[in-house]
């Protein structure tokens, strides 16, 4: 029988703490009641460890976005099947392979049984749960649609990994490609060019042209200030980064992000993509208006956009459309403007901004595709071009020298 941990209040006004056993909570707090005591606090005593441990794993672990869809669509499916929502998160917990995700589900399950209602136990876990999924939760709840809101709330999130997979693929081959050619060349520069040129080095008769001559500078530049480059480098990043981190800095940077030459119009791209299909999400699943749009503004990961997006909710506030405030800030193109405007004057705003989320999702899809088309052949011809200048340095002096010993 579980023992329980209780802080609380006597009767004649004493303070008292102890332990007692009973079936669950709730009868431990009869329990007690029975007893003359004013619980102020109570919990269960092994249950408190294990939740710390699982506290410890979820901050130092993460959830794949795949694994908490699976999950969502499966508890969806229990629903539907009119299981009861205790014994549907029992299975869930015991099915779900993801330790840390388990162990999340298994602690809200404990906590419905109790009496919590299921968005309340979800909230308890913001680094698995965020504001989307909680609220999309209680509107279930409230409205007694949870198995659909869940089907959506899985859609919805599957969504999301497929464009964030879509981003990570594009910028992966330009990173490792600028990663590799920039350690060939420091390769190059501190360890195979200085053996090399140290031969012509031996043969003062020998006139090297200039570009060699740069490269020999360049290379005796690298060896003996190498570590000063490596530390520039490394600062560099790390100043940067606390500069985007602050609160000026992210403002600055979201919208110089905005007006990058290519990857800015895809950053438009994609928070516009989130705007709409996150409240289309969240207006299917039943949650008002404001409440909404406070969330979605969360989801651009954008101040620019997200400043944008107040000020549309500020006119919802006082009864006037979403569309005005959307057209007044430039950043949304008229398509958007446009079928958010007839979604509101025909009230099928959530179809709309489904529309607008697919239309954008697919460009994003094309124009990664082109970028990364182009981006391939010029890096491509990048290293062709920095091995041939390297190569000539030292193939022309070189052959001058073997004309001459020869």
């Amino acid at each position: 029988m579980p023992i329980f941990e209780y802080k609380g209040t006597t009767r004649d006004g004493r303070d008292t703490k102890g332990v007692v056993d009973a079936e669950n909570l709730r009868a431990a707090r009869l329990k007690l009641k029975k007893d003359g005591i004013f619980v102020s606090s109570i919990e269960d005593k092994k249950k408190a460890g294990t939740q710390k441990r699982s506290a410890i794993k979820i901050r130092s672990g993460s959830v794949p976005v795949k694994d908490l869809a699976l999950m969502t669509r499966q508890l969806a499916t229990l629903i539907k099947a009119n299981i009861p929502l205790v014994d549907a998160l029992t299975a869930i917990s015991e099915q779900v392979e993801n330790p840390i995700l388990s162990e999340a589900v298994a602690d809200c399950k404990n906590m419905v049984n109790e009496g919590s209602s299921l968005h309340k136990a979800l909230a308890k876990y913001p680094q698995l749960f965020d504001n989307i999924y909680v609220s999309m939760a209680e509107a279930g709840e409230m409205t007694g649609t949870l198995d659909i809101i869940l089907i959506r709330l899985a859609e919805f999130t599957e969504s999301q990994a497929e464009l964030r997979q879509r981003l990570t693929s594009a910028m992966t081959y330009p990173i490792i490609m600028v990663v590799v050619i920039t350690l060939v060349i420091f390769g190059l520069f501190t360890s195979v060019l200085p053996k090399v040129l140290s031969i012509f080095e031996s043969f003062p008769d020998i006139s090297l042209p200039w570009y060699t001559q740069a490269i020999s500078s360049i290379s005796q530049v690298f060896v003996s200030y190498w570590y000063f480059f490596a530390g520039f480098i490394f600062f560099s990043i790390l100043l940067f980064r606390n500069w985007k981190n602050s609160t000026e800095g992210k403002k600055s940077w979201d919208a110089l992000s905005l007006k990058l030459p290519l990857m800015g119009e895809i950053v438009k791209m994609v928070a516009i993509s989130r705007f709409t299909r996150t409240l289309a999400t969240l207006l299917n699943g039943g949650v008002p208006m404001l409440n909404a749009m406070d969330i979605v503004r969360n989801v651009v990961n954008n101040h620019v956009i997200a400043t944008a997006i107040d000020e549309a909710r500020g006119n919802i506030s006082e009864g006037e459309s979403i569309a005005g405030p959307l057209k007044k800030s430039g950043l949304f193109p008229p398509l958007v403007v446009h079928m958010v405007n007839i979604g509101e004057k025909t009230g099928d705003l959530e179809n709309m901004l489904t529309l607008v989320a697919d239309a954008y999702d697919f460009q994003v899809k094309s124009k990664i595709e082109s970028i990364t088309s182009l981006v391939n052949p010029i890096m491509t011809l990048l290293i062709a071009g920095v091995v041939f200048v390297i190569v000539l340095s030292i193939i022309v002096p070189m052959f001058e020298l073997t004309s001459k010993l020869g």
